[in-house]
């Protein structure tokens, strides 16, 4: 089964069915098709049973299928213009410096790119990796993350790598990496070109996801915390980090509990040196002597 070739057509079949705007020159060079492949896949959905229109401007829509058995699939991908306006009020509505917002617009224009999500959307440069990826995880291949950049290493370099699941946020993705042996996460946006090898997988046994905790740091390790947070750090934590939501509780007098895992200090010790005054921590010895070397060393 050609599965990229699947994930292709899925694909485009989401983008047609909210397309009111790409042409087919847009389309064939969003996904990279010729134009003939783009006529192919076209006359496919239609064979299945799906209406799709053109009209005088050369934009090519999904209109609601008439044949009963395609009808349902094609209401699941289509927004109506009520919708796509209710949807991005919604989100808009969202506190603008929280990144949940742009993360939410950047999965639905993966999905639908239609031109309100766009406006936000991922980086181009970005969507081409995550399509690369997406394709070569479809292969099962390994591929060269050319010029990564690493903040841990401090460096610049090749990485050869065996790319297997993204992240949640989609911005980050879990590979096992051949020279060091380990699995590794990768952000995306530190990529700065993927090459596809022609080299199948050898290392599947090993493809398993870490931890990643509400702070976005991802490990093999895992460390139980607990803070007491003021009304005003709960509100920030859950607008910074949303996954926090379900590890709070409301205890008394506006204050709240936190009680989670974390990867490492680094990540909940920022955020604890960001509102020291509003939060306590309760047990984890380890957290407080490492909370107490950092601002040893910012009064250094």
């Amino acid at each position: 089964m050609d599965q990229p070739r699947i994930v292709r057509e899925l694909q485009l079949l989401m983008a047609l069915a909210n397309n009111r705007y790409a042409t087919n020159e847009e389309i064939c060079d969003r996904f990279e098709f010729t134009p003939r492949t783009l006529y192919r896949y076209i006359d496919s959905f239609r064979e299945a049973g799906f209406v799709v229109k053109k009209n005088e401007h050369g934009v090519y829509r999904l209109e609601t299928a008439t044949n009963k058995l395609t009808r349902h699939l094609s209401e699941l991908l289509h927004f109506s213009e009520e919708e796509e306006v209710i949807l991005n009020y919604a989100i808009d509505s969202i506190e603008p410096t929280t990144r949940t917002r742009e993360l939410l617009k950047k999965k639905l224009y993966a999905l639908y790119d239609y031109k309100a999500i766009a406006k936000v959307a991922f980086e181009k440069k970005d969507m081409k990796h995550i399509q690369l990826l997406i394709d070569a995880i479809g292969m099962r291949k390994q591929v060269i993350l050319k010029n990564y950049r690493s903040s841990h290493s401090n460096t610049t370099s090749d990485r050869l790598v065996e790319p297997y699941a993204f992240t949640d946020t989609l911005d980050q993705i879990w590979c096992y990496e051949i020279s060091s042996k380990t699995v590794k996460i990768f952000k995306i946006a530190r990529i700065g070109d993927v090459e596809t090898t022609l080299q199948s997988w050898k290392y599947e046994k090993k493809h398993k996801t870490g931890f990643v905790d509400i702070f976005r740091i991802h490990s093999t390790q895992r460390f139980p915390v607990q803070l007491k947070l003021s009304l005003r750090a709960a509100n920030l934590l859950m607008e910074e980090y949303p996954l926090s939501t379900k590890y709070l509780t409301e205890i008394e007098g506006n204050r709240y509990l936190l009680q989670t895992d974390v990867c490492s200090f680094d990540g909940i010790t920022r955020f604890i040196l960001g509102l020291y005054d509003d939060i306590e921590i309760l047990g984890s010895p380890d957290l407080k002597s490492f909370v107490q070397y950092k601002i040893k060393m910012l009064n250094r």
